[in-house]
């Protein structure tokens, strides 16, 4: 009788906790990675010049903002040095900020930053992670508690999964793609951490895993939770309170972003195909188009001595030339560049003759691996369940960057051209696909508050519109600097975090 009372009462403190925490935008995308506010969180719907309650300059980076009570936590980079920064809400004024241990910065791709990682924050402390360093704890008035130095993972193109809170532990996924020593298997691992000490509680290894962009989420089940991990190429269950492997679904692409959403009796994971393709049947002709511009003497063809400047094997021809995102990376060094070029070319000239046709290169892309995809996983079985688990599987206006939204037994799905897609979540019909007012790259996912639902474009441009089976955008504005990262919400502001500034916008 006395282990019935003692087990009713750790699941009500813990139903306690859960329930504090979804009152704070404490995490990654909020309340357990939903992107969902909690009722009561009245931003406002209308965002224009008169309602921006204060902006203050912030140093570069793209950890998104959190908020606990009357403080908004951030990371950012200045000079080489990493910091952790604390915000007050009423006037955005800083509060304090700690500089990180020096450190050698980790190298990263041109659009992401060493400061990518966001913050987890509770009722007593705020957790950070930076790839430099490793993981470092402060309570709310910014002293340090514990720090616990990783070593840098091998990443492709730099460290951005974000930590987690479940009960008294921190869960951070490590997918990393060095090798066990004497090994081929990677040095990939999950790591829960006590929050009181930063001591090791426990750790799991992910051999088959390589480097990962995306940030686990915890899906609260009645009798036993699940850790839901999306790394490369598969999804993965875990419990939790051991570490110990449940069950996994594959057939992602190598680069995984998004964040695993939970519905009523599914999670949804989704990843875009390799280079960001959204539809399984894409259209080659704006890809052979932006390799036109290289095309000097106009003869309808890309010969090796015209793949010079700005020339890469092209995955986001709405882009332009030149831009970090627009195609394959190539290295600065002139030699291991030409190296580079000429191996690309030989992936598509199959006859050899130093020349694209277009006819070789639409051939050559049929072949691109994976496939867009967004599943919906039933809870239970082990090992491979993709026959016995999965529900439905979708396969167009699959995001790259951007993870699912689940708001009242539909899904949301913003991509690159500001085009929203919204999908039944108990059958994985999509219900229509519109662009709202925001063009261009989308990297943010979007979030709901105060019954709409919040999107923002990597330009900076606000869509709102109104969540059900037919579209309507109520609003829209431009904030008229870059935005890349999760806006944050409380009972009466929004705020967004640009390229330069953290803003606030009250509903008056």
């Amino acid at each position: 009788m006395k282990m019935t009372v003692l087990a009713s009462l750790i699941f009500v403190s813990f139903a306690f906790f859960s329930t504090l925490q979804a009152e704070h935008w404490n995490q990654f995308r909020g309340p357990n990675g939903s992107g969902i506010a909690t009722e009561g969180f009245n931003p406002p719907i209308k965002i224009n010049d008169e309602n921006i309650a204060w902006k203050t300059k912030i140093p570069e980076g793209l950890s998104s903002p959190v908020i606990f009570g009357q403080k908004i936590f951030l990371t950012g980079i200045r000079k080489d040095r990493l910091i952790t920064l604390c915000f007050d809400t009423e006037n955005g004024n800083i509060l304090w900020e700690r500089i990180a241990p020096k450190m050698p910065i980790e190298k990263v791709h041109a659009t992401s930053s060493p400061a990518a990682s966001t913050p987890f924050v509770d009722s007593k402390q705020v957790y950070v992670y930076f790839g430099s360093y490793g993981l470092l704890c402060y309570d709310h008035n910014g002293q340090k508690q514990w720090e616990v130095p990783i070593p840098t993972p091998k990443s492709l193109y730099g460290m951005s999964t974000s930590p987690i809170g479940y009960k008294q532990t921190i869960i951070l996924v490590i997918d990393n793609d060095s090798n066990l020593p004497g090994s081929r298997l990677s040095q990939s691992k999950i790591i829960a951490f006590n929050k009181d000490n930063g001591q090791s509680k426990w750790s799991v290894s992910r051999p088959h895993h390589r480097s990962g962009w995306s940030t686990p989420t915890i899906w609260h089940k009645e009798k036993n939770d699940e850790l839901i991990v999306l790394g490369n190429e598969r999804v993965r269950s875990y419990n939790p309170d051991t570490g110990t492997e449940k069950w996994f679904v594959g057939g992602f692409s190598r680069e995984t972003i998004a964040v695993p959403v939970v519905g009523k009796e599914h999670v949804y994971i989704s990843s875009a195909q390799l280079g960001g393709g959204a539809d399984k049947k894409i259209d080659p002709e704006p890809f052979w188009k932006s390799l036109l511009k290289f095309d000097a003497n106009d003869d309808g063809k890309i010969s090796r001595s015209e793949m010079i400047g700005d020339f890469t094997y092209p995955l986001r021809p709405e882009l332009p030339l030149g831009h970090p995102g627009f195609g394959i990376p190539l290295p600065k060094e002139a030699n291991r560049r030409k190296e580079r070029v000429d191996g690309i070319l030989r992936w598509v000239d199959k006859n050899k003759d130093n020349v694209w046709t277009r006819d070789e290169f639409i051939s050559h892309m049929t072949f691109r691996r994976g496939k867009p995809i967004l599943v919906a996983i039933r809870s239970g079985g082990t090992g491979n369940v993709e026959e016995s688990h999965v529900s439905w599987e979708l396969n167009r206006s699959i995001p790259e960057i951007p993870s699912p939204l689940f708001y009242e037994n539909i899904i949301y799905l913003v991509r690159n051209g500001g085009l929203l897609a919204t999908v039944n979540a108990n059958s994985g019909k999509q219900i229509y696909r519109e662009r709202v007012s925001g063009s261009g790259q989308y990297s943010a996912s979007p979030i709901v508050a105060n019954k709409h639902i919040y999107l923002v474009s990597d330009r900076g441009q606000v869509s709102i519109v109104k969540p059900g089976k037919t579209f309507s955008q109520v609003h829209k504005y431009d904030i008229g600097e870059p935005v890349f990262v999760n806006p944050a919400v409380d009972k009466t502001k929004i705020y967004f975090r640009s390229n330069a500034h953290l803003w606030a916008f009250l509903n008056n």
